[in-house]
């Protein structure tokens, strides 16, 4: 009998590192949906991490659909996504940046060592526009359309096989924007 009592915890541990393994790999079904669906970007007055000093607010983000990609130097699944990120932008997707509670001179560092596929990155070194957009942690990445909408949210790295999940919808976004495009014209 006290020899079983001994194997207990080695049994609980090993019944927690199956289901540990077990939940690796699986996509997260019960992340909570964002309450910013649909509704307008955050407003914001923050500075740029490549021009120090100029003033961004939610205004820069109107004009052409995008992805609003949250991220920092500190997050190693931030640069296993960056490859993917510079692929879409050379693909001609407009990429915006958030540096999430970071240092600009990092940051700077960062996109000049592993290519810069933000058009512009805000800087948010104290994380309070991540907070207003209820960032659980980085990467995250938000679709928002021309009219500086939030459409979509995805928690967790960017990559091929999510962004099939989200290419339709940017799809549509970018054909809604030219339809509005050719009528102002």
């Amino acid at each position: 009998m006290n020899r079983f009592v001994l194997f207990v915890p080695v049994l609980i541990f090993f019944a927690l590192g199956i289901l540990f393994f077990a939940g690796l790999g699986r996509e997260n079904k019960e992340v909570l949906p964002s309450p910013l669906i649909n509704k307008p970007f955050p407003d914001f007055i923050l500075t740029q991490v490549e021009e120090g000093g100029k003033q961004l607010t939610q205004q820069d983000l109107i004009g052409q659909p995008m992805l609003v990609n949250v991220w920092a130097t500190w997050c190693p699944t931030c640069k296993a996504e960056h490859e993917f990120l510079n692929t879409l932008a050379a693909e001609g997707i407009r990429i915006v940046g958030i540096n999430y509670k970071d240092d600009d001179e990092a940051a700077m560092k960062w996109l000049a060592d592993f290519g810069n596929p933000y058009e512009f990155n805000i800087s948010d070194p104290d994380g309070m526009l991540g907070l207003e957009l209820g960032v659980y942690g980085a990467p995250e990445t938000f679709l928002v359309d021309g009219e500086g909408i939030i459409r979509a949210k995805h928690v967790g790295d960017l990559n091929a096989r999510v962004w099939k999940k989200y290419q339709p919808q940017f799809a549509l976004m970018r054909a809604a924007a030219s339809r509005k495009d050719e009528g102002a014209e």
